[in-house]
């Protein structure tokens, strides 16, 4: 009798944790959009000072407008050393909807 009520009790709580095998859903909706970032075209360069170099082998990157979120902010110039011999400075820009940072080229 007791191992007939033990195995009774054991067989309940065992069957207390079993989740179902089987399951069914249905879901309705869509799936989101990916973001694209659109930013409207910057406002008109700033005409400022240039302070005389530095010293030999500096170059000039000028000033521009970046954006932050969704405003635009200046940039002004400064002088740099190139990174590596006869390479130049590509400006930033700003074509069909996106900005693009400038860069360093050979």
């Amino acid at each position: 009798m007791k191992s007939r009520l033990l195995a009774l009790v054991f067989l309940a709580g065992t069957a207390a944790f079993a989740g179902p095998r089987v399951f069914f859903g249905v879901g309705v909706g869509y799936a989101a959009p990916a973001p694209v970032v659109v930013y409207a075209p910057p406002p008109s360069p700033i005409v400022a000072y240039m302070p005389p170099a530095p010293g030999p082998g500096y170059t000039w990157v000028a000033g521009s407008y970046y954006p932050v979120g969704p405003r635009w902010a200046w940039r002004p110039g400064y002088w740099v050393r190139p990174p590596y011999a006869r390479s130049y400075r590509v400006g930033p820009g700003y074509h069909g909807g996106r900005y693009y940072g400038g860069h360093w080229r050979r």
